[in-house]
C-alpha cells in the first residue's frame, strides 16, 4: 500500500510541474489536480490499515512515509536551488580551472552561453580552441587584427600551406609578420562557434603561437578581462 501511496504522490507531483500554471485536466488546473491527487494519498495512508485489520502496522507506515517525504522534499530543494548551485559549481571549477583551459558558462542577465578563460602564468591568455574539428591552442592578441595560425597548425587544420602566398602584412603584438589570407570552415572556443571565418597563416618560421585576433573578438557580443579570468561571450 506504501507504494501505491507514493506512486500517487508521485503522479501529483508529474501532473504539476506538466500542467504548471495555465494548463488544465479534466477542468481543473495543475495545482489543484496535484493537490486532490496527494488527498486522497493522504485519506488512503490513514485508512487503510484500518480497513485491512492492520493497525499495528500504522506507526511503521508512518514512519516510512515520513522517510520518503524527507527524500522528497530534499529533491524538490534541489531542483528549486538548480540554478544557484550551478552558479557555485561554476565558481569553484573556475577557481580551479588550468590555465589555457575553457570553461562554459550561462551568463546571468541573458540565459546565454559564455566561456570562461584562466590567465597563464606568464600573464598572457591562451584559449583551447578546435579549427576545422583539429584541437590547438591559440593565443589570445587584441593587437593582431585576424585570427593567425602558425603553419603547423593549419595544416593540421586541413590547410595545404605549400600552395599559399604569404604576402599579407599582419600586425601582432611582437610586430609585423608575413601571412596568406585563407578561410576555415569552423573556430569553436568552448561552446562558442563561428562559421567560415577569414584567417590568416603566417609564414612557416614566423610565428611560434597561433593567434585569436580580434575578427572573432569582435563577432562576440562582449569580451571581459577582469583579473585572473577572460570571459567571452559569444
Amino acid at each position: 500500500m506504501l507504494w501505491l501511496i507514493l506512486a500517487m504522490l508521485g503522479l501529483a507531483a508529474v501532473i504539476a510541474v506538466a500542467l504548471g500554471d495555465s494548463g488544465t485536466l479534466v477542468g481543473l488546473d495543475g495545482g489543484t489536480l496535484a493537490a486532490l491527487i496527494a488527498s486522497v494519498a493522504l485519506l488512503i495512508f490513514i485508512a487503510g490499515p484500518f480497513l485491512t485489520g492492520q493497525r499495528g502496522q500504522l506507526s511503521k507506515n508512518l514512519k516510512d512515509l515520513l522517510i520518503w517525504v524527507g527524500i522528497m522534499l530534499i529533491l524538490v530543494l534541489g531542483y528549486s536551488f538548480r540554478d544557484d548551485a550551478k552558479h557555485i559549481y561554476q565558481r569553484i571549477a573556475g577557481e580551479l580551472l588550468p590555465p589555457g583551459h575553457t570553461l562554459s558558462v550561462t551568463d546571468d542577465k541573458a540565459g546565454q552561453q559564455a566561456v570562461r578563460i584562466r590567465k597563464q602564468p606568464n600573464g598572457h591568455f591562451t584559449a583551447r580552441a578546435t579549427v576545422n574539428g583539429q584541437a590547438m591552442m591559440l593565443l589570445v592578441d587584441t593587437g593582431a587584427s585576424s585570427i593567425v595560425l602558425k603553419a603547423s597548425d593549419a595544416r593540421a587544420a586541413g590547410i595545404n600551406v605549400s600552395q599559399l602566398k604569404f604576402r599579407v602584412p599582419v600586425r601582432t603584438a611582437n610586430g609585423v609578420a608575413y601571412a596568406a589570407a585563407t578561410q576555415i570552415s569552423s573556430i569553436a572556443v568552448g561552446s562558442i562557434t563561428m562559421h567560415n571565418m577569414n584567417i590568416m597563416v603566417a609564414k612557416p618560421g614566423v610565428l611560434s603561437e597561433s593567434l585569436l585576433g580580434m575578427n572573432f573578438l569582435t563577432r562576440l557580443r562582449s569580451y571581459e578581462f577582469s583579473g585572473d579570468f577572460l570571459t567571452l561571450r559569444g
